[in-house]
């Protein structure tokens, strides 16, 4: 079979790229042609375009790359065309995935989208154009199942959280093997995850790295995002000894005591290797404000929202400064409250149903050919 597979982040090339060796597993003539990162070349087929032209965070940024967007669509549609699937899959990247779902659905193309659009967040309306266009949705978080089937007669797969899936399948290395390899000092570690895009890497880590000098008996490790080169961290990082990772994420938070984390996956991952964190986010401010108007959201980081209280403080937009950061990393490092914080961890893995996530997925979507 032929898969055409659009995925706009690098959360989706992650997720992506599992899911394409699940489809290789089960359908061994599956030849890929996508819109992705690195993760999913790794795995074979035609790389179309990087996640790295296509990430405008925030609606004032999206309004001023409109034409540069409108492009790379009427781009996308010539590129299927010529391709010819017998599925396209969709992995999150709803602004520009739900444009395609809807012209490929009038095609007579079989559409699947796994990892749904947040419309329980937002553009609820969105709906709509969901049951229109979507043949096949598959949902990675417990209560959107309940959205979709209960509220909008929507069926839909939940098939688990594919973060467990690549968890579960990665080594353990031990503090001191780590030490060796990044060439780290004998302190704990306090993890720095800014994010994956310039805009929000550059509003982000300079304000958690005017915390360092309050913590001389701790290290501070930034987490590189793959799409991001070492220069560009340089070139916001003064402090010669903040470490930068690059490709290693996942190791480092198996070995992070705290983190400090951008409001997005990250917050999810961290708190399933266990790590106190506290979430941070800023946005453009004519951004922050239209979402302010319609976003209805008590949280904004997904590990209260899946809990549905706060487990891990959140600090938003004026409230992400030097004096309030502090403070929270000062309860996070607390031995009581870290205790606290990793109970509700053990909840929060057993809310997401256990690994699998990616072979579930990759066999519904063989399955619907049959």
């Amino acid at each position: 079979m032929k898969y055409y597979i659009i995925a706009g982040e690098a959360s989706g090339d992650l997720h992506a790229s599992n899911l394409m060796q699940a489809l290789q597993e089960k359908d061994t003539s599956a030849d890929f042609r996508f819109w992705g990162g690195d993760l999913m070349a790794e795995v074979g087929g035609t790389l179309v375009r990087h996640y790295r032209e296509l990430a405008f965070m925030g609606f004032w940024e999206v309004i001023t790359n409109l034409k540069t967007i409108f492009k790379n669509i009427n781009f996308c549609k010539v590129d299927i065309l010529g391709y010819q699937p017998d599925a396209i899959i969709f992995i999150d990247y709803p602004g520009f995935n739900m444009r395609i779902a809807q012209w490929a659905k009038e095609l007579g193309f079989a559409t699947h989208y796994y990892i749904s659009p947040q419309i329980w967040a937002w553009k609820e309306n969105r709906i709509k154009a969901i049951k229109r266009d979507i043949d096949h949705m598959y949902v990675i978080l417990p209560f959107e199942k309940d959205f979709y089937e209960n509220k909008h007669d929507f069926p839909v797969h939940f098939v688990g959280h594919p973060l467990l899936d690549q968890i579960e399948k990665r080594k353990d290395i031990s503090f001191e093997a780590f030490k060796l390899k990044h060439k780290l000092e004998d302190k704990p570690i306090i993890a720095l995850l800014p994010g994956s895009r310039k805009q929000e890497i550059s509003k982000m880590l300079s304000v958690m790295l005017s915390v360092v000098e309050h913590y001389p008996s701790f290290q501070f490790v930034i987490a590189g995002a793959p799409s991001q080169d070492e220069e560009f961290y340089k070139s916001i990082v003064s402090n010669s000894e903040v470490k930068l990772i690059e490709n290693d994420t996942y190791n480092l938070l198996s070995q992070a005591h705290a983190a400090l984390v951008t409001s997005g996956t990250a917050t999810l991952e961290a708190a399933l290797f266990e790590v106190p964190e506290v979430v941070c986010y800023k946005a453009n401010a004519v951004s922050y404000l239209i979402a302010k108007q319609i976003v209805n959201l008590r949280f904004i980081s997904l590990v209260n929202l899946i809990m549905d209280r706060e487990v891990v403080k959140e600090l938003i937009q004026s409230d992400f400064n030097v004096k309030q950061l502090q403070q929270e990393l000062d309860k996070v490092l607390d031995l009581k409250k870290r205790e606290d914080i990793q109970k509700e961890y053990k909840e929060l893995k057993t809310k997401l149903g256990g690994v699998g996530a990616s072979r579930k997925t990759a066999e519904l979507i063989v399955n619907s050919f049959n």
